[in-house]
């Protein structure tokens, strides 16, 4: 998964060859780390705070301000979720020891792919498999299982009137988001990237995923 940074170059490197990418470099940062779109959806997401840079001071600084009870982390562009108890879940935001403890092993995992700072994100608890919808220029044309879960097919679609406008304000020309139902029933963002490092579900071919993104339009 191409980061920021290294999109910037290769963009860099493609203008000065007169080829101009249909994604800036700034819509990519925009649209691959949190803090570029979480203010737009952050009615439709778990509450988030972040930090510039894996230092403890300002880690104790985002604790603080997101308070107490159980809380996911993450940095700007990816979580450990495979590592849920060891790099990824915290249990309980006032156990500053344990909330550190998982914050150090969350970097050590990532290592030189860590992007930005940290991010802790207020836990929700939700029920089923995520869903995995692809948008271009602001227009949703496919929803679907997401890759973790390939063989899990939305059996309710969720409802996008709320999310749908947000999107398209955000002007990014191709994204995917991925939302998932809360334990009340409740469709929430899990988190939005550039869809051009988004994976897709094994159980749909790319011919299946080219054909929806260039004639289908709910």
């Amino acid at each position: 998964m191409l980061d920021s940074d290294r999109y910037a170059v290769f963009a860099d490197a493609l203008r000065r060859r007169g080829v101009r990418l249909r994604t800036t470099a700034a819509q990519f940062k925009q649209a691959h780390e949190l803090p570029g779109w979480y203010a737009a959806l952050a009615a439709l997401t778990p509450t988030s705070v972040w930090t510039v840079g894996t230092g403890r001071g300002e880690f104790e600084m985002a604790r603080a301000r997101l308070g107490v009870g159980p809380a996911v982390l993450r940095d700007y562009s990816k979580s450990m979720k495979h590592y849920w108890d060891e790099a990824a879940f915290i249990a309980d935001l006032a156990d500053a020891g344990r909330a550190w403890q998982v914050a150090s092993r969350f970097v050590e995992l990532r290592e030189d792919a860590l992007a930005g700072g940290f991010v802790l994100r207020r836990f929700e608890p939700f029920i089923g498999a995520e869903v995995r919808t692809w948008w271009i220029d602001g227009v949703c044309r496919l929803i679907g299982p997401h890759p973790d879960t390939p063989d899990q097919k939305p059996v309710d679609m969720p409802d996008l009137t709320g999310l749908a406008p947000l999107v398209a304000m955000l002007g990014l020309p191709f994204v995917t988001v991925d939302l998932a139902i809360r334990s009340d029933g409740v469709w929430r963002v899990i988190e939005l990237g550039d869809a051009q490092v988004s994976d897709r579900p094994a159980t749909t071919t790319p011919e299946a995923l080219i054909t929806a993104l260039c004639t289908n339009a709910p």
